[in-house]
């Protein structure tokens, strides 16, 4: 069967954004790797979560293990980075950070996990990387070179359908104006090329969440959200693929899943 890396950030980022994917290629008998670029150590633990003593990146790491067994990975990775804060905080300038990383020295290092692995497809995120965190644009930038150097056949750029929120949102409050900032937010429904249905897979998804206790408590909104709610809201995941794919070369894994969005 075939193989999906799906490269994020920090540990819990690929709970929200992609579990849905990656459980429903498990679940298909297709193999499942999960490469971190950071630990999350600078993440804001839930208050109370972590025994006396306890390291948060020691935790947060061991959570990535609980949630990729929710998902069905087969494999977990973390490259050697700190996590570098949200932008323009000074974390950003710390020199062993991913977002001070040379892009073609961590693409090396994860290009030898591809080449191990020889996905089919490779996941990153979106080229603002959803939302304009350092670590996830730089998530954008190394995976793609990677997937470069290790020739992986498909690219796909996880992202959020703007559009989509805004009329999810305005269907619930007519009145709803969008906040400052929004246009930056996922990309426009036009830039989007793929969907991924994962209704059906929205409670491992939830599971994966939960696995990530250090940072989503059991009153995080996603966790609470009702179930109807959250199935609508999380139950399709975005994606830009980009070249577009030949369906006469495409990679069982990548046709099986990945529908084109219009």
């Amino acid at each position: 069967m075939g193989t999906i890396v799906s490269f994020h950030a920090h540990p819990d980022d690929e709970s929200i954004g992609s579990a849905g994917t990656l459980a429903r290629a498990a679940a298909a008998g297709h193999r499942v790797v999960l490469v971190f670029a950071t630990r999350g150590e600078l993440g804001e633990p839930v208050p109370g979560v972590l025994e006396p003593g306890e390291q948060l990146p020691v935790r947060r790491s061991a959570e990535c293990y609980a949630s990729a067994a929710v998902i069905g990975a087969k494999r977990v990775e973390f490259l050697p980075y700190t996590d570098s804060g949200m932008i323009g905080e000074p974390s950003n300038e710390a020199p062993y950070c991913f977002w001070q990383a040379d892009v073609e020295h961590a693409a090396r290092l994860l290009a030898v996990i591809l080449d191990e692995e020889e996905p089919d497809v490779l996941t990153v995120y979106d080229d603002n990387g959803g939302y304009g965190h350092p670590d996830h644009i730089q998530v954008h930038r190394v995976g793609k070179r990677a997937a470069e150097l290790a020739a992986v056949p498909v690219v796909a750029q996880g992202t959020m359908n703007r559009d989509w929120m805004l009329r999810g949102m305005k269907a619930q409050n007519p009145d709803f104006t969008p906040p400052p900032g929004m246009d930056t937010v996922g990309k426009s429904e036009s830039e989007i090329t793929h969907r991924v249905d994962v209704v059906d897979f929205v409670e491992q998804k939830r599971a994966s969440m939960r696995a990530h206790a250090s940072q989503m408590g059991p009153d995080h909104f996603l966790l609470t959200m009702p179930d109807p709610m959250f199935a609508l809201g999380m139950g399709t995941e975005f994606y830009i693929v980009d070249p577009p794919v030949n369906p006469a070369s495409a990679p069982e894994v990548f046709e099986e899943l990945f529908l084109p969005l219009r």
